[in-house]
């Protein structure tokens, strides 16, 4: 069929004439009015798929990506579906025929902006269980089971939305679902505060992965925060399991961001040690400390008359959130100390006790 032959047919076509309710021009109308908006919306799509590639080449941000994800997601049944819809306002329809219509865009509708938000949903939570501290570690179940319950949630208010605009009444069916989760809630009661738990966890971050920990009589590393348990590996290599809740109910301390460790030592000479020394000891203490590289001195006093000991107290910091290196510096500043005093004289005191016997 040439072009001329076309042209004729449509000039011996009756525009006027009714076919369903409508004249064929308004059938033609409404093709090119759906041809027109389906090319307008994928065009649409494109410049700003376009306009956003551009963007996310300048700035550091994944802001872009995920948007970028967002438009790609319209699917042409998408566009094609909102282009019929407003093409198909040219037209008259059936009461039932009209709901259908309706009944499609809202659903297609609903059905874009669940998916929207899903995605957006999945940025956020990712962003936000990123580790702070910029190692990128992330607990995929916890995760995967926010994004699972937030999509759950999502794709629910979408249902009701469209049940609702197509004139089914939903107050029924939202009381039925109340009670039926309140039982359930009641049954799982102990679940759901470990779960809990474990959200508050991840939100208040009182520990991550990797992070040297002491709750109570364990310690350890945390090698995973689960969804209903924490495992910690013990320095001996056993690994505890210690419940969310738990842990959210009992002190924890939290050796990871530790910039320096206080270390204090009480020890004794003898009282037969001369006057001259005994001054001369917080000097060689401090001098001490301060030759070794990674401790830092704050104070070293003679501070009491003990039962059998002239006693001394020395504190000082180890530079170092490395416990072997606070283990290395402490056992240096003994051994040093041992060495200074043996080198001066100084008799390091142990419990005695002398008897004078009268005659």
């Amino acid at each position: 069929m040439n072009f001329d032959s076309i042209t004729d047919f449509i000039l011996k076509l009756n525009l006027e004439r009714e076919v369903w309710g409508n004249a064929v021009g308004d059938y033609i109308a409404t093709i090119g009015i759906f041809i027109v908006f389906a090319v307008a919306l994928k065009f649409i799509q494109w410049l700003i798929l376009l306009k956003l590639a551009a963007l996310a080449k300048k700035t550091k941000t994944d802001i872009d990506d995920m948007l970028i994800t967002i438009v790609k997601s319209l699917k042409p049944a998408f566009y094609y579906i909102v282009a019929f819809f407003f093409a198909a306002r040219t037209i008259e329809f059936s009461v039932i025929g009209d709901k259908i219509v309706n009944g499609i865009f809202v659903t297609i509708i609903a059905y874009q902006i669940v998916i929207a938000l899903q995605i957006l949903i999945d940025y956020v939570i990712k962003k936000k269980f990123t580790d702070s501290d910029g190692d990128g570690v992330v607990d995929n179940s916890i995760v995967s089971l926010m994004s699972g319950m937030a999509k759950f949630a999502l794709w629910a208010i979408g249902l009701l939305m469209v049940l609702t605009n197509l004139g089914v009444n939903v107050t029924g069916l939202v009381a039925g679902l109340g009670v039926g989760g309140l039982a359930i809630a009641f049954a799982l009661q102990g679940v759901f505060a470990d779960l809990f738990a474990s959200f508050s966890i991840y939100l208040d971050k009182p520990f991550s992965v990797g992070d040297y920990i002491v709750v109570g009589e364990h310690r350890g590393n945390v090698e995973k925060i689960g969804i209903k348990t924490t495992r910690i590996r013990a320095p001996q290599g056993e690994e505890i399991v210690i419940s969310n809740q738990e842990l959210t109910s009992v002190r924890v301390q939290n050796f990871k961001k530790l910039q320096k460790r206080r270390i204090s030592t009480q020890f004794g000479v003898t009282y037969d040690t001369p006057t001259e020394k005994v001054k001369n000891i917080p000097g060689i203490l401090q001098k001490i400390v301060e030759d070794e590289k990674i401790t830092q001195f704050d104070r070293a006093y003679f501070t009491k008359f003990g039962d059998s000991a002239l006693l001394f107290d020395l504190v000082y910091y180890v530079d170092s959130d490395v416990y072997t290196d606070y283990l290395s510096a402490q056992q240096n500043m003994n051994l040093k100390i041992k060495e200074a005093f043996e080198k001066e004289g100084i008799v390091m005191a142990y419990p005695t006790q002398t008897i004078y016997l009268a005659k």
